[in-house]
Formats: structure tokens, C-alpha cells, sequence
């Protein structure tokens, strides 16, 4: 009687063993850290190599970009109308994101960071803008009669996204989206 229910033990372990390894191998392996190819490292004085947005905030204003982040960096700055003599104001952000990449394993496919950024920004259904240097896509407000304007700007190169939301006012919309164009390509060269 024991002999039988140590067999029939013995038996119901090997019987879970060769089902845990085949359903392992047919919903693939968990990803290991070896697996995964790491993201660049940014520079930790990205937002004062971005430079001097000076020229986009209020005339009144010693206002900097402020930076936060590590792996994804953020460069903020805000200035409200409140503080101001005359009616304006604005807000400005950069968000810088390196991608990292994943290596196959069982019955998956392999994503280089260069795939994994394309990912993210084919995500984003905002409209695509053409005749740029690297992929670009944008979304813009106005409002006020055209002198309140809000853009949103995304641009890809290899494995970097860099989105920019600048809103201010008094500004027209194309002068705002070039602005916010110009600072997502300062921040991909200076990510180099």
C-alpha cells in the first residue's frame, strides 16, 4: 500500500515535470536580465545642454529649465501669467526616452531599441508632419483668436523619443510649433 503511493506520488510528479517544462517552453521562458539590451545612458546635464528657451517665456522672466529623471529625463519650466506684468505666460516640457531591446527567446521575436522607440511612436495617432529630418508627428490647440496656442510635438531617431508640450500666450500656432520642432531636435543631438 505505501509502495503504491510512493509510485503513484513519483509517477504524478514526473507526469507536472514534463507538462511544467512543455507548457514553459510553449509560453516561452520569463525574460531574464540578460535578455533585455539596456536603454542609453543620458547625459545628467541634458537640459542645460538643450539651452537657453529664454527667447520662448515671457519677456520678465529669469526662468530656467528645470531637470528631473534618470533613465527618462524630463526638462520643465512654467511661468504664470500671474507673476507677470503684462498677460502672458507659457509652459514648456521636454521628455527625453531612450529605449532598450529585447532579445528573442522560446517562440518570440527579438526587438532592437532602435524597434521598441518606432513602437512608441508609431502608438501616438497624432498627425504626421512631413519635409523633417527624423519621423515627427503633432497636435496643436489654438484658441483666443490664434494667440493661445498649445502644440505637442513627437520626433523619433533610432532609439529615442522626445516629446515637447509647449503652450503660451500671446504666440501664434506656427510659431509655437516651430519652436517646439526646434527644441525636439536640440535635445536628440544633445542626447548623442
Amino acid at each position: 500500500m505505501a509502495g503504491r503511493m510512493v509510485r503513484g506520488t513519483a509517477i504524478a510528479c514526473g507526469v507536472a515535470a514534463v507538462a511544467g517544462l512543455g507548457i514553459g517552453f510553449a509560453v516561452g521562458q520569463p525574460v531574464q536580465s540578460e535578455d533585455v539590451q539596456p536603454a542609453r545612458a543620458l547625459p545628467a546635464d541634458l537640459c542645460s545642454r538643450i539651452g537657453d528657451v529664454s527667447v520662448l517665456l515671457p519677456k520678465a522672466t529669469n526662468a530656467k529649465l528645470t531637470q528631473t529623471g534618470a533613465a527618462e529625463i524630463t526638462c520643465a519650466v512654467r511661468v504664470s501669467e500671474r507673476t507677470q506684468p503684462t498677460f502672458s505666460g507659457a509652459e514648456l516640457t521636454i521628455r527625453i526616452t531612450p529605449y532598450s531591446g529585447r532579445r528573442a527567446g522560446a517562440g518570440e521575436s527579438s526587438f532592437t531599441p532602435d524597434e521598441m522607440a518606432k513602437a512608441a511612436f508609431d502608438r501616438q495617432p497624432w498627425p504626421v508632419v512631413n519635409d523633417r529630418p527624423y519621423p515627427t508627428k503633432v497636435e496643436k490647440i489654438a484658441r483666443a483668436g490664434g494667440m493661445d496656442s498649445r502644440v505637442s510635438v513627437l520626433v523619433h531617431r533610432a532609439d529615442l523619443v522626445v516629446q515637447v508640450d509647449y503652450a503660451a500666450h500671446p504666440i501664434d500656432l506656427a510659431t509655437a510649433q516651430q519652436a517646439a520642432q526646434v527644441l525636439a531636435d536640440r535635445a536628440i543631438w544633445e542626447s548623442k
